[in-house]
């Protein structure tokens, strides 16, 4: 028993019949076909990850920078105060 209940010669002979009809040369461009379909497939799936892992890269980044900017004003604020609580202390 083969695939579905087909036995391996029935698909011989169905086999066989596809390629009286269609010829090696049509069957191997189908082929071809078919396989750069499926290469452009992985291609462009290789390059939505790599655009995904540059979109988590860039969000990271601009956490990153906002926290910091976060920082710098807050010690900003904290500064100017010290600077006039050490000129009074020095006259």
């Amino acid at each position: 028993m083969g695939f579905g209940g087909i036995s391996i010669w029935q698909l011989v002979i169905v086999l066989g019949i596809v390629i009286l009809l269609f010829g090696t040369k049509k069957l191997r461009n189908l082929g071809g076909d078919i396989g750069s379909a499926v290469k452009g497939f992985k291609k462009a799936m290789h390059e939505d990850d790599a655009t995904k892992s540059t979109a988590d890269e860039n969000k990271k980044q601009l956490t990153e920078d906002a926290q910091f900017n976060e920082q710098a004003k807050t010690q900003d604020k904290v500064e100017p105060d010290t600077r006039q609580n050490t000129e009074q202390n020095t006259k």
